[in-house]
């Protein structure tokens, strides 16, 4: 839609995480740039906001030292996620900039990044990198098998699962929704007259669709921001294996 031919052209997908993007700074400054001791309207939604990452992900995964210390990554990662999801349902954008891999990918690579650098931070390279594939106490001839697994687990499927979820998520809803409404308008304008009875119920099915896919859009930011939390947790405690 724009530039196209450069290396910087954007297409409606872009301009849609673009837009989103923009949408979550303003909010941010429009609620935080003059705090009140009592919350109000914006900054009383943000805070709610802040607080639940902080007690319901951060101390409940971290602990409360830890957790003040990766607070703003957690939170930075819920929030991207929580409003790029959301223009999958206002209407004019209609799809989630997450439903395509790019995004979802990056992310995953930031939370791929963060936990691997608090275990090599702590451990040393090697150390953690034994401590997060040799499983302890098994027959030494078990290792042959266990050690290809388990680094295929932490450090293969973990950033693979991350950008798989979100994004199969949130195109699985977008395709749900297109279906809805367009079974909707193919039933009054197109379809033969008696079939027009049909509408009301694809109508009624995309709007019940649509407040299942508000849902969906907080719990994957939710998931998202939790499981980087865990992951930062057990390469903490990788010597626990």
């Amino acid at each position: 839609m724009l530039f196209e031919g450069t290396p910087f052209e954007l297409d409606r997908l872009m301009l849609v995480r673009l837009l989103m993007t923009a949408v979550l700074i303003a909010f941010l400054f429009l609620a935080f740039r003059a705090p009140r001791i009592v919350p109000k309207r914006l900054q009383n939604i943000g805070e709610m906001g802040l607080v639940f990452v902080k007690e319901q992900i951060c101390d409940e995964i971290l602990g409360k030292e830890s957790g003040r210390k990766f607070f703003p990554l957690i939170a930075t990662i819920f929030f991207t996620v929580l409003f790029l999801n959301f223009s999958g349902v206002i209407p004019g954008l209609n799809i989630s900039s997450n439903a395509r891999i790019g995004m979802p990918l990056v992310l995953a690579v930031v939370a791929y990044i963060a936990f691997n650098y608090v275990g090599i931070k702590k451990y040393g390279f090697f150390t953690y990198m034994r401590s997060s594939i040799v499983v302890p106490n098994v027959p030494p001839a078990m290792h042959v098998l266990l050690i290809p697994i388990e680094f295929i687990s932490t450090f293969v499927l973990r950033p693979f699962t991350l950008t798989v979820r979100l994004m199969a998520n949130m195109l699985a809803g977008h395709i749900m929704l297109v279906l809805f409404f367009s079974a909707t308008q193919f039933f009054l304008f197109d379809a033969d007259a008696w079939m027009k009875v049909f509408s009301p119920f694809s109508l009624l099915g995309g709007l019940a669709f649509t407040l299942f896919e508000l849902l969906v859009i907080f719990l994957q930011a939710y998931v998202f921001a939790l499981l980087t939390a865990v992951y930062i947790s057990l390469a903490q405690h990788a010597d626990e294996h």
